[in-house]
């Protein structure tokens, strides 16, 4: 019987989209990925409710305000002046900013636009989208907009949690600091602290879905 269930799902994101269609997506992705016990899918499941703005958003927003561009991108966009060339242009910005990085080609490749973060954990660039195609025996790099498919954003998340050691991580043992090792999955997801108290929420939710009703379970 898989642990999370529609009821326990709806119970953690009560607004979520198409819960039985995620709940399934889910449960087939961390079969396959070992994210087997409570412990591991809270985490899990608190760090992809974050990226993906509760399952809501599997692309990658790029339409920024002149200043935001600023504050997101600081080394590339250095005056308000260059800013606004890219305001309001997502496909421009990102072939731009992703330019001749994560495996992509130059600007004009279009590579950046084609490669935008997809997917549950925002898979972004050509290099990224391959190893993932390799990883799951996918045409990602055809067909990048598989990863917008609840089926295929939920093994790439799990794929990328398991690749990194992930599960590991969010096991709990004696001899580690579980809220040390969550900041640790953080900066590993997202290449720094953003969003950190965010994903702390999620996980305290996820924590008092799955753990707090298996214990009643195990005492009844």
């Amino acid at each position: 019987m898989s642990i999370l269930t529609e009821t326990r799902f709806a119970a953690f994101l009560p607004d979520a989209p198409d819960i039985p269609t995620w709940t399934r997506a889910l449960n087939d992705a961390m079969d396959r990925f070992d994210v087997s016990t409570p412990h591991r899918i809270a985490a899990f499941l608190a760090q992809i409710a974050h990226e993906s703005d509760e399952f809501r958003r599997l692309v990658e927003n790029l339409n920024y305000t002149a200043r935001r561009l600023m504050q997101v991108w600081p080394k590339r966009f250095t005056s308000l002046a260059k800013a606004r060339r890219y305001e309001r242009q997502p496909e421009k910005l990102a072939n731009y900013v992703y330019a001749k990085r994560l495996g992509n080609g130059d600007e004009a490749s279009g590579d950046g636009w084609r490669f935008r973060g997809r997917g549950l954990l925002q898979i972004t660039g050509r290099g990224n989208y391959r190893a993932t195609a390799q990883a799951l025996a996918l045409t990602l790099e055809d067909n990048p907009e598989l990863l917008e498919q609840p089926d295929v954003a939920a093994l790439s998340a799990a794929q990328f949690w398991k690749s990194r050691g992930l599960n590991e991580l969010a096991d709990d043992r004696n001899d580690d600091n579980d809220d040390e090792d969550f900041v640790t999955i953080s900066v590993t997801i997202n290449g720094g602290r953003t969003g950190l108290e965010s994903r702390k929420t999620y996980w305290a939710r996820a924590k008092a879905v799955l753990l707090q009703r298996r214990r009643l379970t195990e005492h009844n």
